[in-house]
């Protein structure tokens, strides 16, 4: 049967918000890391916390059970509680105080939904079935692993370095070869050690668009 529904992709800010995780386990100690990678600032409530999360810099724990309205003010909240029902009423309360929920292995109580990602450095590459098969999103996700080294981290920086050299000369960018860049053999270079040659191709295809 087709999934007709289509959800929305965005990349939030969260770094120096604060976000709730309701929940102690394994699973809420991956998406409080996932938050704090980001930079958020990260509140857990649990009446059952692992040491892990427990001992994690950056989160603040309250080890007690979950209260109604106890989202509010937060950027964002993450249920993974394990009680569906208290998911539930997580979700309603965010759609209450109209701040986003995402409920652990409950779509229908997810207001937005996690993908699974790939990182290297500022680069991010994501998976996501929205919610239907997190299991599909893990396993395409290891099979792009396997393809992005961290060349491309690499090669970012200097596309990164040779838009901000234009910009700064008050010259717009958007009209500049990147596309030539991208297929004139960068990452082989960058992969056999010759960045400088990278760099220097790169300067010279788009200091000529």
């Amino acid at each position: 049967m087709p999934i007709e529904e289509t959800l929305y992709p965005v990349n939030l800010r969260v770094a120096g918000h604060r976000c709730l995780v309701v929940g102690g386990g394994q699973v809420a100690l991956a998406k409080a890391e996932g938050l704090l990678e980001a930079g958020a600032v990260v509140d857990v409530i649990a009446s059952d916390v692992v040491a892990e999360l427990d001992a994690r810099p950056g989160v603040t724990v309250h080890r007690r059970a979950y209260r109604s309205g106890d989202v509010a003010g937060y950027r964002l909240v993450v249920a993974a509680t394990g009680r569906g029902e208290v998911n539930a009423e997580i979700y309603r309360d965010g759609e209450t105080a109209g701040v986003w929920v995402n409920s652990a292995d409950d779509p229908d109580h997810c207001s937005f939904t996690l993908p699974s990602r790939l990182r290297r450095g500022p680069l991010m590459v994501t998976c996501s079935t929205g919610g239907h098969s997190p299991a599909l999103s893990r396993w395409l996700r290891q099979r792009l692993e396997d393809e992005i080294g961290p060349e491309y981290e690499t090669l970012l920086c200097l596309l990164s370095e040779a838009r901000k050299r234009i910009q700064a000369t008050g010259v717009h960018t958007e009209d500049r070869a990147w596309q030539d860049v991208l297929d004139s053999g960068m990452l082989e270079l960058i992969r056999s050690g010759e960045t400088g040659r990278a760099k220097e191709m790169i300067d010279r295809l788009v200091d000529n668009p």
